[in-house]
């Protein structure tokens, strides 16, 4: 791999820049700046080049602005990437409720166009349907194992997981965690929930193994009856991890009974 310092040597020839005019340019980015630390020596800038010395802060701030580089780009070559700064913050724990100050730019990974359209009343496995992603400014998920997380949707009309999981909730599945578990929950939010493919399409929901089929359960408060399926009519796709869903002021359709 390609040194940083040599990197910037080579953008410093393609704009035919002497290291003279590189000091010379940084000075005056350090009176612009009010600031010496803003300027670079002829020494410095050698070292930069063919020793590997990194520069302070200020000085990538000056070769950016003389190289006409974008500063998040330059600070990559150091090894800082900046656009996963937003997934750095997320796996750093705090303890109190805070605010998050990230740059508005910051790429994530988004499905941007679809193989086929989709009926947003039943629940779907968008995995299947993405066939390129895009960028989308703060990068909250790029933390996220692509390779082993997929993505559902609960349809409209899919009332079967509520209240724990609203119709229309995003969903991001892990596909490595497919076997059934038997127990070790507390309550009905610490229930694993699984994510299931079959002839008629995908269903989400708890289930339980038993006499060698698969028992899928509704939340009760759905009002709907359990489905029993064998092994051989059914695929466990893996455990939702993760939900995203708007908090409004629907109601589910009343029952007639």
């Amino acid at each position: 791999m390609e040194r940083p310092g040599a990197k910037l040597k080579r953008t410093r020839e393609r704009l035919k820049l002497t290291y003279r005019d590189v000091e010379d340019a940084s000075q005056q980015v350090a009176r612009r700046r009010g600031s010496d630390e803003f300027a670079i020596a002829l020494s410095r800038l050698a070292d930069i080049e063919n020793k590997g010395t990194v520069p302070t802060i200020f000085r990538l701030y000056t070769l950016a602005a003389i190289y006409r580089l974008d500063l998040s780009d330059l600070l990559a070559w150091y090894g800082v990437p900046v656009d996963l700064l937003p997934s750095e913050c997320l796996q750093i724990g705090l303890e109190e409720t805070h605010e998050i100050h990230l740059a508005p730019d910051c790429p994530v990974p988004l499905p941007q166009a679809l193989d086929c359209e989709i009926d947003l009343n039943k629940t779907t496995f968008l995995s299947t349907l993405i066939r390129r992603w895009g960028k989308m400014p703060l990068s909250l998920l790029n933390g996220v194992d692509a390779v082993h997380h997929r993505y559902g949707l609960i349809g409209l009309e899919d009332w079967s997981m509520y209240p724990v999981l609203r119709p229309g909730s995003l969903l991001m599945i892990d596909q490595r965690r497919r076997k059934i578990a038997a127990g070790g929950w507390t309550d009905e939010f610490d229930r694993p929930v699984y994510f299931l493919e079959h002839r008629g399409g995908y269903l989400c929901g708890w289930c339980a193994v038993a006499d060698g089929r698969l028992l899928l359960h509704p939340h009760p408060a759905s009002h709907q009856q359990p489905a029993v399926f064998a092994w051989e009519e059914i695929d466990v796709i893996g455990q939702v991890i993760g939900a995203a869903m708007l908090l409004g002021s629907r109601k589910q359709p009343r029952v007639h009974g």
